[in-house]
């Protein structure tokens, strides 16, 4: 060994234990929200329990939580630059202290899981280990000195009497106050939410399916009536916004089936790039929103929005995890989205066309599940987490959706067929063209995702694939056509 490794060997095991904060520090995750939103989901009859558990404080708060979860640490979020700096530590033969308020479960599934720490402190039943709290328990376990790692207020008294100060993605005026008390050993931060990260939190490219509430505006070729185009618009994002607020609130409540999952972990709230706190707001503002947009439509359209955001609750709390029962309630929510516009602009609903998307969405559905098993089949998985798939269901899932494509296409060829057509289309042969283009589409869609270049969702591929982009805008011209051009037969 050269005499400058040595040295550098010498100063490190020198240095005084590391005492290292959890929440905000470690790991960018409230791990008490997240054992109590994970609580509230398997059973959310505790919630009214949770005011009489913080009567008694929180130390017995957390423990009741803790003794009725089971916290997985396996995926949690972890701050990179700082593990690996701590790697780095004790790898130099540092003495590491895991310090934190959550409960000592959650704190020994973290410490198990990095391998990292010597010591681990945290709260129990009988005491919180926040602020003067921890101080006293760090002091009587490494002594009065010691470096302290920590990121918040709370963090003050800990870091005025320690050696040395790590920094986790401070304020400026925490910084400013811990400088100037104590040496900074190290500073570690992390780029704020842009609005890039919020608009994919709030899934604006899903937005588009929401243009379904102005199919009633096409069939019943109402699209040059600026009353009825601006009562679409703002039922447009009514919906949108409920649907925003339904995402933002399905990511929280799915926060561990998406962070085992090889696309979704990247997700804002998976990943921990949005907090659970500022998701919650969004999705209030987002809902808010919403419903005084659809109280100036009517109260009709309102009552459906309504009926929308309780069919989306009732899927993502509970129906998304028995098979089919998932794939038929997206079709009914697709199909939900076409009634919605009707009442907006106040037409009738053609039987026809409401057979006819029950029989697509449920196809799309489908596909959107078949794309799933797939992308876990690649990854080696076998089932599906928080959905009763497997990966052997495709063999039944995808005949039943391309017999739900056929069916779609079938009910299309009927409408043709039947006396309302003669009376809305000028040129009604011209729609078997549609009904080509359709075939077409939807057997591309299944060949897409049997080859698993399928995005977890076929609208959003739809609306990237030039193919679909084609297939579609051809069978509206078509459907145009065939309603103003007259004498035109095949």
């Amino acid at each position: 060994m050269d005499s400058s490794a040595h040295n550098q060997e010498v100063a490190h095991l020198n240095l005084p234990p590391l005492v290292v904060d959890l929440d905000g520090t470690l790991t960018p995750v409230d791990t008490l929200i997240e054992s109590a939103i994970l609580l509230i989901k398997r059973h959310p009859l505790y919630l009214f329990f949770f005011p009489f558990w913080l009567i008694q404080g929180r130390a017995a708060f957390k423990a009741a939580i803790a003794s009725r979860t089971h916290f997985s640490a396996e995926n949690l979020p972890l701050r990179t630059g700082l593990l690996e700096y701590l790697t780095a530590q004790k790898s130099a033969g540092r003495r590491l202290v895991l310090a934190t308020a959550a409960h000592q479960s959650i704190a020994r599934a973290v410490a198990d899981k990095t391998g990292l720490f010597d010591d681990v402190l945290a709260s129990d039943a009988n005491n919180n280990l926040k602020g003067r709290n921890k101080l006293a328990a760090i002091q009587e376990k490494v002594g009065h000195t010691f470096a302290y790692a920590g990121d918040s207020q709370a963090d003050l008294p800990i870091w005025k009497v320690s050696s040395a100060a790590v920094l986790v993605n401070v304020s400026s005026r925490i910084k400013r106050t811990v400088a100037g008390a104590v040496p900074v050993e190290r500073e570690f931060t992390f780029s704020k939410p842009t609005w890039g990260i919020w608009i994919k939190a709030l899934r604006v490219h899903q937005w588009i399916k929401n243009l379904l509430v102005f199919v009633p505006l096409l069939t019943a070729f109402s699209f040059l009536d600026a009353s009825r185009l601006a009562d679409a618009v703002v039922a447009f994002f009514a919906f949108s916004l409920t649907a925003s607020a339904t995402y933002i609130v399905n990511d929280l409540f799915d926060l561990e089936n998406d962070r085992a999952h090889p696309r979704k972990c990247k997700r804002p709230f998976a990943s921990a790039a949005l907090s659970i706190p500022a998701g919650l707001v969004a999705a209030a503002l987002s809902l808010a929103t919403a419903f005084a947009l659809a109280m100036n439509v009517s109260a009709v359209f309102t009552f459906m929005l309504l009926s929308y955001l309780v069919l989306t609750s009732a899927y993502s709390w509970l129906l998304k995890q028995y098979v089919l029962i998932d794939v038929l309630t997206l079709s009914l929510l697709y199909t939900l989205r076409i009634l919605a516009g009707a009442v907006a602009i106040g037409v009738a609903t053609s039987p026809w066309l409401l057979a006819f998307s029950v029989f697509v969405f449920l196809s799309l559905a489908l596909v959107k599940r078949c794309s799933e098993l797939i992308s876990l089949q690649q990854s080696g998985e076998t089932a599906t987490r928080g959905r009763d798939y497997r990966v052997s269901d495709q063999q039944v899932l995808a005949p039943l959706g391309l017999a739900a494509a056929l069916g779609a296409v079938v009910v299309f060829g009927l409408y043709i067929s039947s006396p309302e057509v003669k009376a809305h289309y000028a040129s009604p042969l011209l729609l078997w063209l549609a009904a080509l283009g359709m075939i077409y589409w939807l057997a591309r869609l299944w060949i897409k995702t049997q080859r698993g270049e399928m995005h977890d969702d076929p609208i959003v591929f739809a609306l990237h694939d030039r193919g679909s982009r084609v297939a579609v805008i051809a069978m509206i011209a078509v459907v145009l056509a065939a309603h103003y051009l007259t004498g035109i037969n095949l």
